[in-house]
């Protein structure tokens, strides 16, 4: 065992250290050293005599080293903010022209000016090495987009380097949509040239304007009178909706009216096909008992959310997104409202603090995008979100709060939800004022996290809390979230009244959370299934992102990112008592088996020696340092 109490945290890293160093020299073979024992073992240089005895020169150092620490302090907590970053370009120097990679039969749209290689066998000639010899792309959907700047180019090159393709896989698969929600073209060159118009938002921002106008020649406005004054917008919205119900009626009817050949259809004819529906007659979601993985930034994104649904999980939601990049067209950004067909059940996160741009990105994403609901982020921390008034301070800004929640609601055709934490000040919770609130603004649903802002991550979630704010949300369904990382965890919160369970950092964890509380039971995970998982993932990272130096790196930078939270699973079959609890530092200890320990350590470079095994070496001058820090055991 590594953990007796006469050995030192400090001798039980440098021992666990020591066992990952020495296993890689194993596989590596005797005749090479890995480069951490290089650096861990003697230089072969003797150190000077410094004539000090050595009980004071050792407690000379402790004091040194406990002043580094505390200097440090504030250095350990929250993100790295200052952390080196790599753009996934910046690894592949010369590129080929995509007109190449295309196979086009035209010349290249830029033409003496293109900044690209157009000499195949010149490009050829500086390649990177293949990965592999089986390309996931190839042997899915029968063909690699990425041709020869494939990193698995060799299972699908034939001569002269072109492309081949299966025919048959083709046209299997067929014109099946995989992905949805892609920024078109069109609607982005549109949003930059501000030429997209909010005919639904401004009918509602007018009424709210002219409210503020008729306030500030009498006075300050009283909050009913602001109330009401919101309330009247929506109506206005309502009665636009109804006017243009009435005009497509009166078109439809004088269409009728006129002789024209009947048109064969197949089914039945419904009120549906002849009558538009009203925008206010919203789709119902049922929310009850489901378990619903949260918007998680960075590592939230599809390839994760894929592992996450083939294990169980009911409702996903992309990463938050901001209000005002989505309206300015940034590609970066709509990217995170991509959704897999596999998500049957799946919904946007929009964080803003302004009513006219939330109210205007709502009913861009209702005319463009397909989702099942909208949530609003309103208990993100961070501050560059909370002191715009965003995220966390929208609970403060209970005016501007009930205008972007009813504007929202007048322009969507789906439900929209609200995810709040218990409050800003640790010892002050204001989520039982709000909640009422929010049932009368008209929110089908909302998440409550069981923490304040400024608790963070680092105190233990307020159940009791949540099971008092539920029973004042019904019959609105509450979720409660925080601290599930066991089915006894899940069993526990299911006594309260919530509605349904939303998991977080547990699902980053350990993504098979959700069979294990649905099958109510601990799932004591090999290694080799636990490596199986990170390959999907792999795969599915080089299908989202590509299988070129580009994509192979982006989808490595992800893997790596959650590494950093899959390091702090400890296996059942090695826990003392159980269940493990997630806000509790995992001890060092000695797997099963070599990669069960090296699964277990929180050194980087054993991330990047796992993300080796599935994507080949990194490259020379990659660099990675992780976006969270585990500030929770703090």
């Amino acid at each position: 065992r590594l953990t007796e109490s006469t050995v030192t945290p400090a001798e039980i890293s440098e021992k666990f250290h020591e066992f990952l160093a020495a296993g890689l020299k194993d596989q590596k073979g005797d005749g090479e050293e890995s480069a951490e024992a290089s650096t861990d073992g003697d230089n072969g240089t003797a150190e000077e005599p410094t004539g000090e005895p050595e009980s004071k020169k050792r407690k000379a150092d402790d004091e040194a080293q406990a002043e580094d620490n505390k200097q440090d302090k504030k250095k350990m907590k929250g993100q790295n903010k200052s952390r080196p970053h790599m753009k996934p370009h910046s690894y592949d120097d010369r590129r080929l022209c995509p007109s190449l990679v295309q196979e086009r039969d035209s010349k290249c749209f830029y033409g003496d000016k293109c900044k690209f290689i157009h000499d195949v066998a010149d490009y050829m000639s500086t390649k990177p090495a293949d990965l592999g010899d089986r390309c996931y792309l190839y042997d899915t959907f029968g063909k690699c987009v990425f041709g020869i700047t494939c990193r698995f180019a060799s299972a699908h090159m034939g001569p002269d380097f072109k492309n081949l393709v299966k025919e048959e896989v083709c046209k299997t698969l067929g014109q099946k949509e995989m992905v949805r929600n892609s920024l078109d073209k069109e609607l982005q060159r549109r949003l930059r040239k501000r030429q997209v118009t909010f005919s639904r938002s401004e009918t509602y921002l007018k009424s709210i304007g002219a409210g503020k106008a008729k306030g500030g020649a009498n006075g300050k406005k009283s909050g009913s009178e602001n109330k009401h004054a919101t309330t009247d917008a929506v109506a206005e919205v309502e009665k636009q909706c109804v006017s243009e119900q009435s005009d497509t009626a009166a078109d439809l009817k004088t269409e009728l009216s006129q002789e024209s050949p009947l048109v064969k259809t197949i089914g039945p004819l419904t009120d549906a096909d002849i009558i538009k529906l009203r925008p206010c007659e919203k789709k119902q979601v049922d929310f009850r008992d489901k378990l619903y993985l949260a918007p998680l930034t960075t590592c939230g994104n599809l390839p994760f959310r894929r592992v996450c649904k083939r294990f169980g999980a009911d409702i996903t939601c992309g990463e938050m997104a901001m209000c005002t990049n989505l309206l300015q067209g940034q590609a970066s950004e709509w990217a995170l409202l991509k959704r897999h067909h596999t998500e049957d059940l799946f919904g946007v996160q929009l964080e803003g603090c302004f009513p006219d741009t939330m109210t205007r990105c709502a009913e861009l994403l209702n005319q463009n995008i397909d989702v099942d609901f909208v949530d609003i982020n309103s208990g993100c921390p961070i501050d560059l979100v909370y002191k715009k008034g965003g995220g966390c301070g929208l609970m403060t800004r209970t005016n501007k709060f009930e205008q972007i929640v009813r504007g929202m609601n007048s322009v969507l055709d789906v439900p929209l939800t609200v995810k709040i934490r218990t409050g800003v000040q640790q010892n002050c919770n204001i989520a039982h004022k709000l909640i009422p609130e929010l049932k009368k603004w008209g929110v089908s649903l909302i998440t409550l996290h069981g923490r304040s802002r400024e608790q963070r991550y680092t105190k233990i979630a307020d159940w009791d809390y949540i099971d008092t704010c539920s029973r004042l949300a019904s019959p609105v369904p509450l979720f409660g979230n925080g601290d599930i990382l066991s089915y006894e965890d899940a069993l526990k919160a299911r006594q309260t009244g919530v509605s349904g369970i939303m998991v977080a950092r547990g699902a980053l964890i350990k993504p098979w959370l959700f069979t294990e509380i649905k099958e109510r039971r601990r799932w004591d995970i090999s290694s080799g299934e636990r490596m199986d998982i990170l390959r999907d993932f792999t795969n599915y990272g080089l299908e989202h992102w590509g299988s070129d130096t580009q994509g192979v790196e982006k989808t490595r930078t992800f893997l790596l990112e959650w590494l950093s939270f899959t390091c702090r699973y400890i296996p059942v079959g090695l826990l003392e008592r159980v269940p493990q609890k997630i806000n509790e530092r995992p001890p060092y200890y000695l797997g099963r088996d070599y990669l069960e320990t090296l699964m277990a350590s929180q050194h980087v470079g054993d991330w990047v020696r796992i993300s080796e095994m599935l994507l080949g070496p990194v490259p020379k001058n990659f660099s990675f340092l992780p976006k969270h820090k585990a500030n929770a055991y703090k």
